[in-house]
């Protein structure tokens, strides 16, 4: 399946961040960073495919260069929180032709950010580990006509009801700040994210590729999936050499709890659609049928053992009693288990499947909730362990009173006040607070995972009922559609209306009961 991976972040010089560094990185090339001083080189010769920079119309020609580009990008911004550029990283789809990459992020990059006024620096990485994708770099301001950058945002004053300024008791006027542009409005996260999405799929159904990419949550898609756990490097590559750890644990689980709640899910909507499209036909059955009366599951199932003895007719005596033995043991556990729940007919079979799903449905929400709830804690405590171990770099970062010192220590720790904010992040977000209490923790992990444990149980116990009423749907069907089992060489034949298979299926019955009567308690 194509990789759906698709990420947006902000280059901040408040966090050590540097557009140069950014374009020397995804490039490749060795930059000078006018504003530090500093050379900016990240051999990625064995990875990089191609870069290249899209100017829009009013961009003067000297930005094709790199270093000019983004050094001036940088010397416009004189704030020591100046946002600097917008990052995305995007994944290219394997199953589409490698050659297409460049015209994919191309048009991407055309369509979206350089037809509106943005410079795109992009480049593509492939190591041929199965991973193609992008890095594209770009501009947060407009440029004027003349090739100016314009300012981010403009002071609008604001008017009373008679069209004049308003002042305010310090004696200034009341104003407030109007963006330039609406670039950073979150909405267009989702437009983006639609266009890669778009013109992905279009390549892939031009490469004659069944698969299709949905950069959507799980969530907004209406998937009922646990997501799993991102590992990071340190524990990929412990996985990698096969040793065990918490968060890969963790992240089996969960496939597994996905699994057994697809399995389930998809059998009882499979059991939902095919007792919906048979009382669709229960009434064409009813006029059909010799009797007036509505068929009983288990008449239905006797047909099914004698439909099947038909189709062995030209077959060995002893193949044929094999057959025969098999069948007569497969229709008996259907009758018995209708027998048992107290099933006759295709209502008692509607309501059967009915109750299942409504004892499986809470079941999968609990477990999905628990698994959540344990992939929480899990980052909550990562987050912690990072949070605890890099603070010292962040409390002697936050004691620089000089910009100079306070700019270059975020540039030598750049890595480290990176991770220690987004633990912050995650545990403010999953937490609330930067206090963790890890006995309280510890305690709700070991209960949740027992919850889970006791609900993946409940759901297994589930599968005999579950596997029962697949069979008893598999020989209805075929019942209902038994030229398919006689068709040649095993394939379906144009199917044909319901009527005219009923209408058949008792002229049949009829010339059996003349040729070799069977009674009916005597065949089970």
């Amino acid at each position: 399946m194509p990789c759906p991976h698709f990420k947006i972040t902000i280059v901040k010089r408040s966090q050590g961040q540097s557009a140069v560094a950014g374009a020397a990185y995804q490039s490749g090339e060795r930059l000078f960073s006018e504003y530090d001083q500093r050379t900016k080189f990240y051999n990625k010769k064995k990875e990089l495919v191609h870069a290249e920079i899209m100017l829009p119309s009013y961009a003067p020609p000297g930005y094709a260069d790199r270093a000019t580009l983004w050094n001036a990008v940088e010397a416009v911004e004189n704030q020591w929180n100046s946002q600097l550029a917008r990052r995305i990283v995007l994944a290219f789809p394997v199953e589409v032709p490698k050659e297409q990459y460049l015209s994919m992020i191309k048009e991407f990059c055309q369509e979206q950010f350089v037809s509106k006024g943005m410079i795109a620096d992009f480049a593509i990485h492939d190591k041929g580990d199965g991973n193609p994708h992008a890095h594209i770099l770009l501009t947060l301001r407009a440029i004027d006509e003349h090739g100016k950058w314009l300012p981010k945002a403009r002071k609008v004053y604001d008017l009373d009801e008679n069209g004049e300024r308003i002042r305010l008791a310090s004696g200034n006027w009341k104003c407030h700040k109007e963006n330039t542009v609406d670039w950073n409005d979150q909405k267009y996260a989702e437009v983006w994210r639609h266009g890669w999405e778009t013109i992905t799929n279009r390549y892939l159904e031009a490469a004659g590729r069944p698969e299709r990419v949905d950069l959507r949550s799980f969530e907004r898609q209406g998937i009922q999936q646990i997501p799993t756990v991102h590992l990071g490097p340190a524990a990929h590559q412990m996985e990698k050499r096969g040793v065990e750890t918490f968060l890969g644990n963790l992240n089996r689980d969960i496939r597994a709890a996905n699994s057994l709640m697809q399995s389930i899910r998809s059998a009882i909507r499979g059991l939902q659609r095919w007792i919906a499209d048979l009382n669709e036909k229960k009434q064409i059955l009813l006029d059909a049928l010799e009797q007036a009366k509505e068929p009983m599951l288990s008449d239905l199932l006797v047909d099914y053992f004698n439909l099947r003895n038909e189709q062995r007719s030209d077959w060995s005596g002893k193949a044929k009693l094999k057959c025969t033995v098999r069948d007569f043991e497969e229709v008996k556990r259907a009758v018995d288990y209708l027998k048992t729940h107290s099933l006759n007919t295709v209502e008692d079979l509607d309501t059967a499947i009915s109750n299942l799903n409504q004892t499986a449905a809470p079941l999968r929400r609990q477990l999905k909730q628990n698994e959540n709830r344990i992939r929480a804690i899990a980052q909550i405590k990562d987050a912690a362990a990072i949070h605890a171990k890099l603070k010292p770099i962040h409390d002697t970062f936050l004691k620089k009173n000089f910009k100079l010192t306070k700019d270059a220590y975020a540039s030598q720790h750049k890595e480290e006040l990176d991770a220690f904010n987004k633990a912050v992040r995650t545990m403010m977000k999953l937490n609330g607070s930067t206090a963790v209490d890890f006995s309280a923790l510890d305690a709700e992990f070991s209960a949740l995972q027992s919850g889970s444990a006791e609900l993946r149980t409940q759901l297994e116990t589930l599968q005999p009922d579950i596997s029962a009423l697949k069979n008893i749907r598999k020989y209805i069907d075929m019942v209902l559609n038994k030229q398919q089992l006689s068709a040649p060489g095993g394939k379906t034949p144009e199917k044909e209306s319901v009527l005219k298979q009923l209408e058949q299926l008792q002229q049949e019955k009829s010339k059996h009961k003349a040729i070799t009567p069977m009674n009916r308690e005597e065949s089970l």
